[in-house]
């Protein structure tokens, strides 16, 4: 399994729209400038992530984007589904016909890791990595402040 810039990106749009969660509306064109994602692409993803009821949009003045729910209700697999990433390590895409119509001899393998895979991502929500992004930042800001006293 390889995640494509289509899940990365989308996550990382998704994670910097979880920072301004219940703010304000957050335009394509700010996430662009701050996370160096261009504009076009992150339209196309945003597109996905608005059918699957990721996010919202608001038009005009003060319009943009907003998460449709909590980021403690949203899963990296939902992220990177949305944007019709596969998390699939196996040959056959599980459909168990890697050798001609029967499974491989590894194919239980991949499948079990595919598994395991999408439950690690179901099992991480955008507010997690947010917080602990944060708390990270914040340790790292008092110990260089800590330093310079």
């Amino acid at each position: 399994m390889r995640l494509t810039t289509k899940g990365r990106y989308a996550v990382t749009a998704m994670l910097d729209l979880s920072l301004n969660y219940g703010i304000r509306p957050i335009t394509l064109a700010d996430i662009s400038d701050r996370q160096g994602i261009s504009l076009s692409y992150l339209e196309q993803l945003f597109a996905h992530l608005r059918r699957d009821g990721l996010v919202s949009s608001s038009r005009g003045p003060g319009g943009g984007y907003r998460l449709s729910r909590p980021a403690d209700k949203v899963t990296i697999l939902d992220v990177i589904s949305a944007v019709d990433e596969k998390v699939d390590t196996t040959r056959c895409e599980g459909k168990g016909n890697c050798n001609g119509e029967e499974h491989c001899l590894s194919h239980d393998i991949w499948q079990s890791l595919s598994e395991q895979i999408k439950s690690y991502l179901a099992g991480i929500t955008l507010g997690e990595v947010v917080k602990n992004h944060q708390n990270s930042h914040q340790a790292g800001e008092k110990v260089i402040n800590f330093e310079m006293a």
